[in-house]
């Protein structure tokens, strides 16, 4: 990691240790509490330590450089879930009590998402869930103390539809087994309509040896007319799901695609030149002003470009904050759900709007093509073009 990376987290603990003590009612009174629970270790670690920069860039700009709102001070705790949910469930909670957190936001991983919800409800405080994917989050699982700004797994699925949901299309998907990837394939298939989805591949997170996956993969496709396409959804550290291409996938007429992700994953897209998907998020698909604020300052501080995941904690940031700026600083929660009910807000997307009903973020979406630069490290997409909202039939899943 970038040596000035290492040291905006350091100095991001720093703050975070020393907001630990008790706090006096004097003290908050002057401050608006902000606990950020995501993975900072473990298998979601690059994602988590994205977020990290994000948010906190995001504050400063939405604040404009004072990180103060209504006269109070923005205090961010900093907590890592390690990507365990029982851990994730007793920090929230820890937030909530011994902090006197007024928010909370995160976490990384689907399955702490879904642990540290009834948290919330519990503590009647809001969790801005950012970046976990899972339907459920919004769905079933959801209650009305929590917000996503973070896609979801419909928004994914249906993006990536648009890029292979073509007749006489054949199509087998690999996922990880728990939440995000079973969420993320069922919403996936329910996108599809033209296309036949005929086997679906659940192997372990932690998987590094896809060899006998591959196979059920091939055998199921093979021998099928028409297009062929392996869609691939998969996060995290650990294996390479695109080795499965090193079994003569070609020889078989067998296609890859997947949507997007971090550059260094992003490296593997290189071998395949023209492949299609959709993205959350790449630095340089979006064009408004927030994007290239946040892109000029990621260059200054890093000498590199935003990431996948930087995005989003920067929209987090930017959702509290339009939210807090509207209350002028008042932190009750009911007039916060109040307030973000409906609620649009800027993005480095662009505008995202909390839709009433499961509140979660409408936004746009990239549908791109794969296109190998010598500049870059990555395979670089190409925008084949910006998916509105407005064009995707997100259901709503709750039953509240």
């Amino acid at each position: 990691m970038h040596r000035r990376t290492l040291v905006a987290l350091a100095a991001i603990a720093a703050t975070a240790m020393s907001t630990l003590s008790p706090v006096s009612v004097q003290a908050q009174d002057k401050e608006i509490r902000i606990a950020h629970i995501h993975s900072l270790t473990g298998p979601l670690e690059a994602y988590g330590k994205q977020t990290t920069v994000g948010f906190n860039m995001g504050l400063n700009y939405a604040t404009g450089g004072t990180m103060m709102v209504g006269g109070k001070k923005l205090v961010v705790i900093e907590k890592d879930d390690q990507g365990k949910p029982d851990l994730g469930k007793s920090l929230l909670a820890a937030a909530y009590s011994d902090d006197k957190a007024d928010i909370a936001v995160g976490p990384t991983s689907s399955g702490v998402a879904l642990a540290m919800l009834p948290v919330a409800e519990e503590y009647k405080k809001i969790l801005l869930v950012e970046p976990a994917v899972a339907d459920s989050i919004t769905g079933d699982k959801w209650n009305k103390y929590i917000f996503r700004t973070g896609r979801s797994s419909t928004q994914d699925a249906i993006s990536n539809a648009v890029a292979q949901d073509q007749p006489g299309t054949s199509i087998a998907t690999l996922a990880q087994d728990y939440a995000f990837g079973r969420d993320g394939v069922k919403a996936y298939k329910e996108a599809i309509k033209k296309a036949k989805v005929v086997h679906e591949e659940y192997l372990p997170t932690n998987t590094t040896d896809f060899t006998a996956g591959a196979q059920r993969l091939i055998d199921a496709l093979k021998d099928k007319p028409g297009r062929k396409v392996i869609w691939i959804i998969w996060a995290g550290g650990g294996g390479n799901p695109f080795k499965i291409a090193d079994l003569d996938l070609k020889r078989y007429g067998i296609e890859i695609a997947t949507g997007g992700n971090i550059l260094p994953a992003m490296a593997a897209y290189k071998q395949f030149p023209g492949m299609e998907g959709a993205t959350y998020y790449y630095f340089g698909l979006p064009k408004n002003p927030v994007n290239d604020a946040m892109v000029a300052q990621h260059y200054t501080e890093f000498k590199s470009p935003p990431d996948f995941f930087t995005a989003g904690g920067f929209s987090a940031a930017m959702a509290v904050v339009t939210a807090l700026k509207k209350t002028n600083g008042d932190t009750n929660t009911n007039k916060l759900i109040r307030t973000m009910e409906g609620m649009s807000f800027e993005t480095p997307k662009g505008t995202m709007t909390f839709r009433k009903e499961d509140h979660q973020a409408m936004q746009s979406m990239y549908h791109f093509k794969i296109k190998v630069d010598p500049a870059f490290a990555w395979g670089v997409p190409e925008l084949v073009r910006e998916i509105k909202a407005s064009e995707m039939d997100i259901p709503i899943r709750n039953k509240r």
